[in-house]
This record gives C-alpha cells, structure tokens and sequence, in this order.
C-alpha cells in the first residue's frame, strides 16, 4: 500500500490539444466527484495547487491556421511548460503527486516534471498510442502527439519542455489498453521499442499477468507514474470523453490494473485525462476517474 499521506493536486483545464470542447472542465468534474472527501476517507491530507491558467481557444485563433498540422503548438507548449514549473517548483518530496486533465497533451508537462525525480516508468492508459508526429497526424491534434514528444519525436517546443531532449527512452514506457491506432502510427509504435498491449492482449491474456509484467519490467525504476486516459475505459462505462472508442476496458479490469499496480508500492504520480462532462451523463465518468484514483491510492475491499 501507498505510504505516502499526502495528494498534492494540479488541475490543468486546457482543450486546445483536442477539438471537442469541453474537456477543459474536466478538472472540476473530477474535484466535484468528492475527490478530496474520498481522499480523506483513505487518510490522506490533500492540497490542491487550483488550476494552471489555459486561455480559451476562441482567444488564440490565428494560433491554429498558422500551425495546422499541430494545433495551438505555442499555446500548447506554453501551457505544458506552465504546468511543469508549478509542479516543478510546488510539489514536495514525500508528496502524491495527481494531476487532472484536460486533454492528454498536458502530460509532456507533467511527466517532465515527473522525469526529474529519478529514472521513471510510465504506465500510460489509453485507447490510443499518442504516438503520431505532425508529419503522420491526420487531425493535427496534439494530445495524439503526447508520447511521442516524450520520446524525443515531435516539435521542438514540446520535445523541449523543462529542459531539453526527451524525457523517457522506450523501455521506460508500457501502453496498457490501445485499440484505436492511426495506421500510420502503428509504424512508429513498432519502430520505436515501446512495449504496447492491446485490448486483444488484455482479452487473452488478463489484467493481472499484464500487470506482472509491467511491474517486473518497471521494478529497478525508481518511481512510476500512471498516466490514465479515461478513454482506456469503455463508453458503457465511461462516455463522457471527446474520443470513445468502443472494446475498451471494463469497469473491473480498470479497477483492478490500478489495485495491482498500486500494490508495488512505486507509484508517486498520476495524470487523469480527457475526462469531458459536456458530453458525460450525470458525471458519470468523473465520479469513475475518482473511484479509479481511489483504487489507485491503496483503496481495498478489506
């Protein structure tokens, strides 16, 4: 279990990686599921740093005709690098460190502050990869763009956030849940040595001997750091996201990823991302991102 008693929380409202809107109010969706009362009940002390400023897209529209095969970039790489100082300069050893999204392209701020902490491993969640460039995108939608910038690949101003050059190298990555990949994309995912299971994996082979291995590749890493996309999760459970896809994990195989790897003891951070109540019924998929923190925060049936 958990040893670490307190949740150092970031919200990180920003849309202008994706092109529905409306998951820039994910942060209050997530933080009005009882986050902090449900913390509380498992005995942690939760401080919540309130939200990184994001400006709205309506704000920044030239930003995207001048960049059209990476939408809003400056903005984009801007507000990465502002969640990266904050957490950089905010969030304590010894801390939880949860981080509420927003689109997933936030993370290349949150896993480069992560990244600074020692070597890391990166469990990332997702129906997707995140693995395109602006090359190979077919919308130009950053948040498909996170991991690969991560690895090095992509532009400049997201490859150079915090410090410069990629973050992660690729045996410090797992892709848990995919099944919607660009078929461009597929050709970087197999070039670029990442370990993905697919939902076929998961089918055939189950949550807990994919967990196992995930954590015998990840157990010299010093930490690991969940990045959890709510799309991961099937639309039954989960529609309230800008890009459902259908086939994707149950309520219990999530639930239960997060159990076991929580059961390592390595986990100090945690992205939830593209979590979208606009599109949500009765906030559903929030109140599950927070029954999933919870399971991920050491929370057992006895």
């Amino acid at each position: 279990m958990m040893d670490l008693k307190q949740v150092r929380i970031f919200g990180i409202p920003m849309d202008l990686g994706q092109s529905r809107r409306g998951v820039d109010m994910g942060p209050s969706a997530i933080r009005y599921a009882q986050l902090h009362e449900k913390l509380r009940t498992l005995g942690f002390h939760t401080a919540d740093e309130g939200n990184i400023h994001v400006a709205q897209a309506e704000q920044t529209p030239a930003l995207m005709r001048a960049y059209p095969n990476a939408h809003f970039l400056p903005q984009v790489a801007s507000i990465c690098q502002a969640t990266y100082d904050a957490i950089h300069e905010t969030w304590r050893t010894g801390e939880f460190g949860l981080f509420l999204g927003g689109d997933h392209s936030m993370s290349v701020g949150t896993v480069a502050a992560a990244a600074q902490r020692g070597k890391l491993g990166v469990v990332w969640v997702d129906a997707h990869t995140d693995m395109n460039t602006p090359a190979s995108s077919p919308s130009g939608n950053i948040h498909g763009m996170a991991l690969a910038c991560l690895l090095g690949e992509g532009p400049p101003e997201l490859v150079n956030i915090g410090y410069d050059g990629a973050k992660l190298s690729p045996e410090q990555i797992i892709v848990i849940g995919a099944h919607d990949i660009d078929r461009e994309e597929r050709i970087r995912v197999k070039q670029s040595g990442i370990r993905v299971y697919t939902m076929r994996d998961v089918d055939e082979r189950g949550i807990p001997r994919l967990a196992k291995e995930i954590l015998q590749q990840f157990a010299d890493m010093d930490a690991i750091h969940v990045s959890l996309d709510m799309d991961s999760c099937d639309p039954q459970f989960a529609v309230g996201v800008g890009t459902p896809v259908s086939g994707g994990l149950s309520y219990r195989e999530a639930h239960l990823l997060m159990k076991l790897i929580s059961d390592s003891g390595q986990v100090r951070s945690m992205d939830v991302v593209e979590c979208n109540p606009i599109l949500d019924d009765h906030n559903r998929t929030g109140i599950l991102a927070v029954d999933l923190i919870m399971s991920m925060l050491g929370d057992k049936f006895l």
